[in-house]
Parts: C-alpha cells; structure tokens; sequence
C-alpha cells in the first residue's frame, strides 16, 4: 500500500495524511457508534469495495487510529474499533456533520439510506441541550435489524448502537421512516396512525425524543 503524504509542516496536513482519503472519515463516522464488524462497515457505506474498505482499515490501523479485537462468547466477532487516537476525532467529525447539514438534499430518492453510523451522528448533531434539562430518560431504536441506544440525562446525550441500559420506551420502525420523523416530513401521529412505528413504554416519549434530538426540534 502506498502511502501518499502532502509533506508540509502543517498539522491540517499531517492529519489528512491520515484521515484524508475517500471513505476513512466516514469508517470514523461507523467506529463512533461503537466496534463493528468488517460486514457491519461495508452495509453502513454502500458502494465501497471489499479490497479498498480493507486497504483503509489497514491504513488505520497501521497510524494508530483502530484496532481490532475479539468480542467475548457468545458473540466471539471480530471488530474493529476506534483507539484514543480515534476517539479523539469525535468534535470534528460531529462539527463536520454539522456544517455538512446544510449541503443535505431535500429527499432521499436516489441516495443510500443513512447508516447507524450517519444516524448516530444525525442524532447527535442536532440534539438540543437546553430542552433535555432536568430530563433523564434512554430510548431504544429498533430499525429493522439494526439497534441504536439514546441516554439523555441532564441536558447530556449519549449515543451508542450496543444495548447497555435498560430502556424507557423502544421505537420499532425502519430506517426510512425514522428518517421522514426525523426531518419532520411525517408526524409522530400520523407515523402511529398508518402502523408505520410501534412504541414499547410511554407513547408520549416519541414525541419528547423528536423534540430533544431531530431537526423537528429544532423548529420547537
């Protein structure tokens, strides 16, 4: 593998020497949510290769910035996961979100639906601190295969796609229509009306968890 660097004293340079290849931010994007295996990558980013993901998680691995490991029985996976190197790129990638934010089309025909990864980071970037005060609540998202953990606890938000806490209420639904929930193109009401989401727990919590981290919200 050849490893291309711009050579200049500049420390924006030294890190997209690292990080500045097609696809290594968006692998970021997916290791922030949490270890994943090497299929979880490639579903989460339609459209890259097998060779060229593994050229890159090489790469990553070979600066520091992942490593692998073995999870414990009964899983036994192999994963890949960001080290303190890695980690440490969490307040670009979510800035870059952000910014990011503005450029999104207004549909999702004729593109990929997001990742865990992306919704991880969705979530995140549009989670409104003032609003979660005095609240402490976990919701649980159940999107077709995949599952993603919300804790608000005080105006703090964590994100991750393990199952560590025991949740009050479980949204059961598909990617696409979190999505349309999200962006606030389908009402809570209408989504529970059609049978398009399920609730375990409160019915009232879709609506509270829509207005503290969407872009819903951010209207409110």
């Amino acid at each position: 593998m050849t490893t291309r660097s711009y050579n200049q004293f500049c420390a924006l340079a030294y890190a997209l020497d690292v990080i500045g290849e097609r696809w290594t931010l968006l692998i970021i994007r997916e290791l922030l949510a949490g270890p994943r295996r090497f299929k979880d990558l490639m579903d989460g980013m339609p459209g890259v290769s097998t060779n060229l993901l593994t050229e890159r998680l090489k790469h990553l691995e070979a600066q520091g910035v992942i490593q692998r490991r073995t999870l414990p029985p009964p899983a036994a996976s192999n994963v890949y996961e960001l080290t303190a190197l890695g980690a440490a790129l969490d307040s670009a990638v979510l800035e870059l979100g952000r910014w990011g934010s503005r450029l999104l089309p207004p549909s999702l025909e004729g593109v990929a639906l997001p990742s865990i990864g992306a919704t991880t980071l969705a979530i995140r970037a549009f989670f409104h601190t003032e609003q979660a005060r005095a609240i402490s609540a976990t919701y649980e998202l159940r999107l077709g295969g995949e599952s993603l953990q919300v804790r608000v606890h005080d105006g703090a938000l964590h994100v991750q796609a393990a199952q560590t806490w025991p949740p009050d209420a479980i949204f059961h639904t598909d990617m696409a229509v979190f999505i349309g929930l999200f962006a606030g193109q389908i009402s809570p009401a209408d989504a529970l009306a059609a049978g398009l989401i399920r609730i375990e727990g409160d019915p009232a919590a879709l609506d509270q968890f829509l207005a503290l981290s969407s872009v819903q919200g951010s209207a409110t």
